[in-house]
């Protein structure tokens, strides 16, 4: 029996050890501007995939904080302190890996701290609105938010995503471009202001969006592939073959980069290379909507 019970807990510490391996962290300090650490400050992760997927932590005497089991992914931190202006950043956090912040937030005057203080209650009011998926009430609330706090970068984000999730395209497309103006480092402000242009057909308009994205998250195959859709959108093929390729190398699994790849490949008469990406895209997707197509310019290539 007892030999029993060790084999289950070696099995169990196994399975916890191979979650840590598909989990990320973040840690960080966060300071007053002299460098003074700050205790008790609110910090606040949220996933940018989900904002089911949240956590409220506090920094500890020494200012710092840490959150582990992260789904690989951005998260938006916000960092709230009372006599403080609050704060806010994106991270990417990786598979296995450790995303460190330092973090600094400013003194507040007594009524702007009660201003940012009502803007952040209706912010968490209406995350939980988003989450619930009631996206339109959502929206509401991030623009009472934004009323009292029109400077927050991921105010206008959130209400961006709200307004795409209720189908109002151009409401989505003006609140990312905000998103962007107040925040041109965010790698979700980027990516949704370019997504929302291309998809209105503004290819040209898109591309610096998608090309800061790149810029913001070089090993990301989603920035990649959008980038490689956009240049080939705008006439650019040798340049989005070589966003196919980095993505398909970055996913190997990325179905899709294959058959872009591919059907470059073919009007650059590279036919070797053009019949092994449209073969790999088929061998990954052999239901997807353009396997027929595939199929047929494989047969084109073998005469």
């Amino acid at each position: 029996m007892k030999k029993k019970i060790a084999v289950l807990v070696f099995l169990t510490l196994g399975l916890a050890s191979a979650r840590a391996q598909y989990q990320g962290r973040v840690s960080g300090r966060v300071t007053d501007p002299d460098g003074n650490p700050l205790e008790k400050v609110e910090v606040t992760v949220v996933s940018q995939r989900t904002a089911s997927e949240h956590y409220e932590i506090k920094t500890d005497k020494q200012g710092r904080f840490v959150q582990i089991g992260l789904t690989p992914g951005y998260y938006i931190l916000s960092f709230k302190k009372d006599g403080f202006v609050p704060g806010s950043k994106e991270i990417r956090v990786s598979l296995a890996d450790e995303e460190k912040l330092d973090v600094t937030l400013k003194p507040a005057a007594a009524a702007l701290e009660k201003t940012y203080s009502a803007a952040d209650k209706l912010f968490l009011k209406a995350n939980k609105l988003y989450a619930d998926q009631k996206y339109a009430e959502a929206a509401d609330v991030y623009k009472e938010a934004l009323e009292a706090n029109p400077d927050n970068w991921g105010y206008w984000l959130n209400l961006g995503l709200s307004y795409k999730k209720s189908g109002r395209a151009e409401d989505a497309l003006a609140a990312f471009r905000k998103a962007a103006e107040f925040n041109p480092e965010s790698y979700s402000a980027n990516k949704e202001t370019g997504e929302s242009l291309a998809k209105s057909g503004l290819f040209a308009e898109a591309k610096p969006f998608y090309e800061k994205s790149v810029e913001l998250s070089p090993d990301d195959p989603d920035a990649r592939y959008n980038l490689g859709v956009c240049l080939l959108a705008t006439g650019d093929s040798e340049a989005a073959l070589l966003q196919f390729q980095k993505t398909a190398e970055l996913k190997p699994d990325y179905a899709d980069a294959y058959y872009q790849a591919g059907t470059i490949l073919i009007g650059q008469n590279r036919k070797d290379e053009a019949r092994a990406a449209l073969e790999k895209f088929l061998e990954l997707a052999p239901a997807d909507e353009k396997a027929g197509v595939a199929g047929q310019l494989l047969e084109f290539l073998k005469k």
